[in-house]
Parts: C-alpha cells; structure tokens; sequence
C-alpha cells in the first residue's frame, strides 16, 4: 500500500473514530502502531535516545492519539499529526533525561493556535477516563502521560520497579482503549 493510499485510509478510520466507530478505531491503532514503532526509533537514534525509550514514547503516543484525538482536523492529513505527537512525546522523554533540544518557532506558534475550548474538554475527557482506572494505574497513567514523568520516577513515587510501571501502564492503556470503545 502507498504512503498516499495508508493516509486516507487511516484518515478514513480516524473520521468513522471520532464518530463513534469502534471497530475502525481498532483497526486505525492497530495499522498505526508499526508505524510508530519505526518513527519512534528512527527519532531516538536521530536525537541520541537509546532504542529503549521508544517503546515508551509509542505508548505516550498512542494515549496522546486517543485523549487528542479531537484536536486533529478531518480536513487536513494526518499523518503530519501524528509526526508532530510523536516528535513532541520524543522531546518530553529526552528533556526528562536532561537533554537539550531545539524546537523550531513555527512549530511552537502552531501548537499556541489550539483553540482553548477544546484544550477544556480534553481536560474534562482525560479527568473522566482517568476515574476509570483504579490505582496504582491511575497515578501511573496521570504522572507518565499527562505529568510528564519519567518511568523512574514514577516507580519511585508508587514504590514499584520500573518494569513493574510499564506494565502498569501498558494494562492502563489496554484499560482505557477498552472503556473508549465501550462509550
């Protein structure tokens, strides 16, 4: 399948998503995460990451994916989109490594134009789906993928080890995926 013809139909998935499709949400996760995984690697090794941190930047990407899913516009392509999540999940995993990256000025005023109403119901969705986990996940979830925490200090904080936590958080997405196709 062409790049070309991968793009429409994961934007085709993603549209039938947003509407409420449950089955072409799956089948959008599904096609997309190979894809992630590759970009994921590929960005580790362009900025110096270790090939470890990329499995950890595709989990934060597809939960990103999910909770933002409504900040992307069905006009526009979408593989730009999900490029700019992936890149900004990479920047966050490197800053909490302490390294330093530049981001480019256009990309920072795009992300300014988001509109503030829609950053309010994605704090109110990302609140409500959170109510679903049960703790540890929950504070897993919320410290790794909206905090920005790293795994280590994660598993500090809720006295786990770290294979422990990425556990956690793996079983908390598959929870919340599962609550998603449930609504």
């Amino acid at each position: 399948m062409s790049e070309v013809a991968r793009e429409e139909q994961w934007s085709a998935w993603m549209r039938a998503a947003v509407r409420g499709d449950a089955q072409a949400y799956h089948r959008f996760l599904t096609s997309v995460t190979p894809h992630l995984r590759v970009m994921a690697r590929r960005r580790c090794a362009q900025f110096g990451a270790p090939a470890s941190e990329a499995e950890d930047v595709v989990q934060e990407v597809l939960l990103s994916i999910h909770l933002k899913r409504a900040t992307w516009d069905p006009s526009r392509p979408i593989a730009p989109w999900i490029s700019t999540i992936i890149r900004n999940k990479l920047i966050d995993s490197l800053r909490r490594r302490g390294r330093h990256v530049d981001v480019p000025l256009e990309d920072v005023v795009a992300v300014l134009q988001i509109d503030e109403q829609v950053e309010t119901q994605e704090r109110l969705d990302v609140d409500r789906i959170l109510k679903t986990l049960k703790e540890p996940q929950r504070t897993i979830v919320q410290a790794i993928s909206v905090e920005g925490s790293s795994v280590r200090e994660t598993a500090g904080r809720v006295n786990m080890s770290e294979g422990a936590v990425r556990v956690a958080l793996h079983r908390a997405l598959k929870a919340l995926s599962l609550t998603y196709r449930s609504q």
